[in-house]
């Protein structure tokens, strides 16, 4: 259950992160990809530091971060590709 949930927190925030980030990935569906990628690498990066216990999937905010952070990221390797 805690991978499906984390699946949709995803969803919803991938969408969230996209209207922060400026200039974001054109798409509904690689944004909705890029949201829940960030939510489940911030469970795993939250799990090893110690942040969520095994098993336990990012809150809400954690997941925002993750979908930013990555969302940055793509817009780094796209800005160099560009060149």
């Amino acid at each position: 259950m805690t991978i499906i949930w984390t699946i949709v927190i995803g969803f919803v925030v991938g969408i969230i992160a996209r209207f922060l980030t400026p200039g974001g990935p054109s798409g509904f569906f690689l944004t909705a990809a890029l949201g829940i990628a960030g939510a489940i690498g911030a469970t795993y990066v939250g799990e090893a530091f110690g942040i969520y216990r095994e098993g336990q999937s990012a809150g809400f905010v954690g997941a925002l971060v993750g979908a930013v952070v990555l969302l940055v990221v793509y817009h780094l390797v796209v800005r160099k590709k560009t060149y």
